[in-house]
């Protein structure tokens, strides 16, 4: 079967989505596990960055290290460095660097529910660059049930404060430079393909990660044992995998149909974050998976093409 194929399937398609949303999801606790034992504090961002930073360098290389086994060597092309380090500058770098900087200016409550924003940033930038992925009535409100199923699920970990200050509007500015990454990242894979393009657009957004938190925090602030590097590992395989996975779907798929599969991130964090953390799982987190699962469908839910087909012909 050929990747276009299993991509474009209803069932490749949620596939692919489930296990990257999955994947991403288990990042949460990983992370929090990794700052505990690396002895990370929740306002030491350059550090956090560092960290970020091997973890996407790691990944890309993993990725090339994989492809050249299989006998797929993806050497780097000078006249692809503007399409790759475009959507590394978003997809990677940008993003997070805004994101661990809010973070530390906002509740951790508030930086969850801002991060399921991406989805809304993704269907907003297709609406502009597309003309067959504009906005409709069915969207808004598949985006609607999903994200207040996104608040549910985190209203479970803490009380919610409605507060708009710099750390909010700089976690927005993150989610919409990374959902306008993935949709750039469509674009790039029209031109590269899509293992080339997630290894290096991650190799040179960690560069920058690297680069602007080691010139603050040095660049070897962390004492590594075997429990540790298997945690970044870890991530560092969640995120080839997770990527590659996606860049594909948002390859072969308008981004208006797919972009509701990451509500399902912060579900997934929520849940394995209780299961991994022993933190208590309320009934509450299963009412908002039932809503944003409610909310993919709603936008994915098509009139069988028979009955439409003959209408059009009587």
């Amino acid at each position: 079967m050929s990747a276009k194929r299993f991509f474009t399937h209803p069932l490749g398609v949620i596939a692919s989505a489930v296990i990257t949303t999955f994947l991403w999801g288990s990042a949460f606790p990983f992370i929090k596990l990794s700052y505990e034992h690396l002895h990370i504090g929740k306002n030491e961002i350059w550090k956090q960055m560092i960290f970020a930073g091997y973890r996407f360098f790691l990944a890309s290389f993993l990725i090339l290290i994989f492809f050249t086994i299989i006998g797929r060597k993806l050497t780097f092309k000078r006249d692809s460095f503007f399409v790759v380090g475009k959507v590394g500058l978003f997809q990677t770098f940008l993003q997070y660097v805004l994101f661990y900087i809010g973070l530390s200016f906002s509740t951790g409550v508030q930086g969850s529910i801002i991060a399921g924003t991406t989805s809304f940033f993704q269907l907003l930038a297709a609406h502009f660059m597309y003309k067959n992925d504009r906005l409709n009535l069915r969207k808004i409100l598949g985006v609607t049930v999903g994200f207040t199923g996104v608040i549910i699920v985190n209203i479970t970990k803490g009380t919610l404060s409605l507060h708009l200050g710099i750390g909010e509007i700089l976690l927005l500015f993150a989610m919409a430079f990374g959902g306008y990454g993935n949709v750039l990242a469509k674009e790039a894979a029209k031109k590269v393909d899509v293992a080339y393009l997630t290894a290096y657009q991650m190799m040179i957004g960690s560069i920058g990660l690297l680069l602007i938190g080691g010139l603050t925090a040095g660049f070897l602030p962390f004492h590594f044992d075997l429990k540790t590097f298997g945690m970044l590992v870890y991530l560092s395989v969640l995120s080839s995998v997770g990527f590659i996975l996606w860049n594909n779907v948002m390859k072969y798929n308008q981004v208006g149909k797919v972009s509701m599969y990451l509500f399902l991130v912060p579900v997934f964090g929520v849940i394995l974050s209780s299961i991994m953390l022993n933190e208590v799982l309320s009934y509450l987190v299963f009412i908002g998976l039932i809503m944003v699962t409610s909310g993919i469908i709603i936008v994915n839910y098509q009139k069988d093409q028979r009955s439409t087909h003959m209408k059009s012909a009587s």
